[in-house]
């Protein structure tokens, strides 16, 4: 983990570390499947837009697809590949902008496809309709396009051949963090419930949520699903990983303020669960810290426990139980794990706390501070 070896260059905390030579890792990963089952790889930006690593992500993938008009102005202006853009719903006065801007635009309802479609059609856009096959592993409702009640996608039973004059393509999204199987699972609802529709298709876009570069990951049956759907149907996949393309590739890094006791001793941080690590209360789940370990059972020899809490008046912004091989003390830097994704861009000024930093580790072992906040952007924001 090469950001150990650049704490002391770190001055200011809290703030996001991305390493460039695990980003590479994942990409070339990526590479490979996308050769291998002749699909489309795209950068969900909802999931990750730093902007430092969006150049060299380019270089690897087809492109991104974007949730709405500025992300498509982001994806133009630091990757100008294919552009992909969805939302639940379209805006008049964005629409024609993101037309201009996107290859594809995907309609999530046969409303949003009527009222744009001749915009689409003379804008030369190939057009998509997003459905919802009504299946998923999703592990909490909250991350299930397919629950019920479910805003997102087209049911089969609400459609017809005529709703898809001039449209090339659908576009599923139902898994999160999933397996292979998973996939293989939602292509088999897919087939029972729009086959006749699919076959009318010139492009089939898998979604996101697929934990492709996670360890055990089945690449193998990832590739064969690819390449046995697109031949039964003769479309072009697409897959829009957001997750996997930075999984493990960045770090929160924050310094010790306080020691306080109250049975238990209590660490506070410069940083916060709710503002900075957002999903580990929505998922929710613990993250890993480097140089100790998440306390699940009793302490070891030598071992000292601390809760560690964050920096704003919440009462539960604590980030967990953690073991150290050492007492802390103010001034110590902690380095919470795998927070690339989903993390800079959820992050908020919640209770006006500082907003990380944003630093980028190259491949050549040094350390960019790319950006810092001030009181100046919390003001914007308010």
């Amino acid at each position: 983990m090469q950001i150990l070896n650049h704490l002391d260059k770190i001055k200011q905390t809290p703030i996001y570390v991305i390493e460039e030579e695990k980003l590479i890792k994942n990409c070339e990963l990526l590479a490979r499947i996308k050769e291998e089952s002749k699909s489309k790889i795209l950068l969900a930006l909802k999931a990750f837009s730093f902007t430092r690593a969006l150049g060299l992500l380019s270089k690897y993938l087809d492109g991104a697809t974007s949730s709405g008009l500025w992300e498509s102005k982001l994806a133009k202006e630091f990757m100008g590949k294919e552009i992909h853009t969805y939302s639940p719903a379209f805006k008049d006065d964005e629409i024609d902008e993101i037309l201009f801007l996107s290859n594809h635009i995907v309609f999530n309802s046969l409303n949003q496809l009527k009222s744009y479609k001749e915009k689409a059609l003379n804008a030369k856009v190939s057009i998509g309709l997003r459905i919802n096959p009504e299946f998923s592993s999703a592990p909490k409702d909250l991350y299930n396009p397919c629950a019920r009640f479910s805003r997102l996608g087209v049911l089969a039973k609400d459609l017809s051949e005529e709703d898809l004059d001039g449209v090339d393509g659908l576009h599923f999204h139902a898994l999160c963090e999933e397996s292979a199987q998973s996939l293989e699972l939602v292509l088999k609802e897919l087939d029972k419930k729009f086959k006749p529709f699919l076959k009318k298709m010139k492009w089939l876009n898998f979604g996101g949520g697929h934990h492709i570069t996670k360890q055990g990951y089945d690449t193998k049956k990832l590739i064969e699903l690819c390449k046995s759907y697109s031949q039964k149907y003769s479309v072009q996949i697409y897959l829009e990983p957001g997750e996997a393309v930075a999984w493990q590739c960045g770090s929160l890094v924050s310094s010790v303020l306080d020691i306080i006791e109250n049975e238990k001793k209590i660490a506070l941080l410069d940083t916060s669960n709710e503002a900075h690590m957002p999903d580990t209360v929505i998922m929710p789940y613990t993250s890993e810290l480097a140089n100790a370990r998440i306390v699940r059972d009793d302490l070891k020899e030598g071992e000292f426990s601390y809760l560690l809490g964050g920096i704003s008046c919440l009462a539960g912004d604590i980030m967990g139980e953690y073991a150290f091989k050492k007492e802390l003390k103010k001034g110590d830097k902690l380095v919470f794990l795998d927070q690339a994704h989903y993390s800079i861009v959820k992050n908020t000024t919640f209770n006006g706390v500082r907003l990380p930093s944003f630093g980028f580790l190259t491949k050549d072992n040094k350390l960019e501070i790319v950006k810092t906040f001030s009181y100046e952007d919390f003001k914007r924001r308010n």
